[in-house]
């Protein structure tokens, strides 16, 4: 039994439902805190110095309002398109369709890295070549995604635990050793933290450098309203997973900075992703915890593969949600009994394992153009989302449809995200290295506008969704 039915107003779609508030916290939490957190933390502290606080903080803040204003949407109208389908109600079709496919490019290169990573480390433990492990691994979460989605929640909620478990043991112990609490330990005071050179030994140009390092650590919180739509209460949901889910990324982002920042000096931090190297396994050494290299790359696998599974799903629901809005293929539109959209699931699956077998091959002069399309994707999708939310606002307001969840200072504090979004972009244009990542997403956007008005929706539309979408699109209170 198949269905192909969906809402494009504030009513969820026929996805299946379950979906808790802790579901969705941990799967925003699982996306958002990869690898890049365990090994990529000291690129920037290299750059900045401790300095780097400063980058986090400027990130962080932009990307609480940005996720703030995507909440108020998401909370009124949880659907499985999210920002997607927002870029649409509010600019029209092209929109929707060229962010839907963006983000799903996105998602699906990312998966492909990060599988790619947990296999070259499970491939050494083992003695096997890397494609078993990763073969093994996408077999198991499509399992996991074929599933009802409350027994997928469950299973990203233990998942994404584990390395939330560790990052606050992390937090923990750093928090002993700066003060001196473990035996053998004197308290290190802020030796460390201002340094021979100070708390900016690179000046404003070295932030500078280290927010581009940094810009996209919070990136992977958004899947966090894509899963809206299969909350048993979305409004309700949406509001605590959105501010627990910004609060402890931002505690575990710039709390482990700060115990880092601490205990190293900025200039004796590695800048090589290693494990051996990342500041991490340096700190937990000197704690005396027992092969903690091993320890550390169990959890970067773990991470890896959180994130991987929380990616599946948020690729699946965008494939569902552009077909039911006539964006591809009708039959991805189709659910199971159970509301899962089992087609979507699998074409997702198909192409993270072709991404995965891409980076196997190695083509580095493939590989380094469709990563910097990725790398400025984020920047097109957080645009999105606050232009939607400055142009949808005042309906939400007239129709009385906005929740619990409620950005702050409309206009003025999206303004200022936005601004902050120009600031971040003009600092990429300026950086050579950069430079790649800015030109290359403006190329894919202007290719996937031009696919756009050739896909022929009013057809393709399924026709429940069609009468929902024409709906919203006209409503007036």
């Amino acid at each position: 039994m198949t269905t192909a039915t969906s809402q494009v107003g504030s009513t969820p779609e026929s996805l299946g439902s379950g979906l808790k508030s802790r579901h969705l916290t941990m799967m925003g939490l699982g996306s958002a805190i990869g690898a890049g957190l365990f090994l990529g933390t000291g690129v920037g502290i290299k750059i900045a110095g401790p300095a780097i606080l400063l980058a986090y903080i400027f990130a962080g803040i932009m990307i609480v309002f940005v996720m703030q204003m995507l909440g108020e949407m998401a909370a009124a109208r949880p659907l499985s398109g999210s920002f997607s389908a927002y870029a649409e109600q509010a600019f029209g079709h092209w929109a929707g369709f060229t962010l839907g496919w963006l983000y799903w490019f996105m998602l699906v290169m990312v998966m492909g890295a990060e599988m790619t990573g947990a296999a070259g480390f499970m491939s050494n433990w083992f003695g096997v070549p890397p494609w078993i492990p990763a073969l093994v691994c996408v077999v198991i979460f499509a399992v996991i995604n074929l599933a009802k989605v409350r027994g997928f929640g469950e299973f990203e909620f233990w998942f994404a635990f584990i390395k939330v478990g560790v990052i606050i043991v992390f937090l923990i112990i750093g928090v002993l050793l700066i003060f001196g609490l473990l035996p053998g330990h004197e308290p290190v005071g802020l030796s460390n933290f201002l340094g021979e050179k100070g708390f900016m030994p690179n000046g404003i140009s070295g932030v500078a450098a280290g927010l581009l390092a940094v810009a996209f650590a919070f990136g992977g919180i958004e899947i966090v309203t894509i899963a809206a739509a299969e909350s048993d209460n979305p409004a309700h949901n949406v509001g605590v997973a959105v501010r627990s889910t910004i609060t402890r990324i931002a505690v575990f982002y710039l709390g482990a900075v700060l115990v880092i920042t601490m205990l190293l000096p900025y200039d004796e931090i590695g800048d090589k992703k290693d494990i051996a190297d990342s500041p991490f396994t340096v700190i937990l050494a000197q704690a005396g915890v027992p092969a903690i290299t091993t320890v550390m790359e169990v959890v970067i696998v773990l991470a890896l593969l959180s994130a991987f599974n929380a990616q599946i799903y948020g690729t699946s629901r965008f494939v569902y949600s552009l077909a039911n809005r006539g964006n591809a293929p009708k039959m991805f539109a189709e659910t199971n009994r159970d509301g899962v959209p089992t087609k979507a699931v699998m074409l997702s699956m198909f192409f993270a394992f072709a991404s995965v077998g891409l980076q196997f091959w190695n083509n580095q002069t493939l590989l380094q153009i469709l990563f910097n399309a990725v790398g400025g994707s984020l920047l097109v999708v957080w645009g999105f989302i606050i232009a939607s939310y400055i142009k949808l606002h005042p309906q939400l307001e007239r129709n009385g449809e906005i929740t619990e969840v409620r950005m702050w200072g409309y206009p003025w504090l999206a303004w200022i995200t936005l601004a902050m979004l120009v600031i971040l972009t003009g600092l990429m244009l300026s950086d050579p290295n950069a430079q790649g990542q800015v030109i290359a997403v403006i190329v894919a956007v202007a290719l996937l506008v031009a696919l756009s008005f050739t896909a022929k929706r009013g057809r393709e539309m399924t026709a429940a969704n069609k009468r929902a979408y024409e709906a919203a699109t006209r409503r007036v209170k």
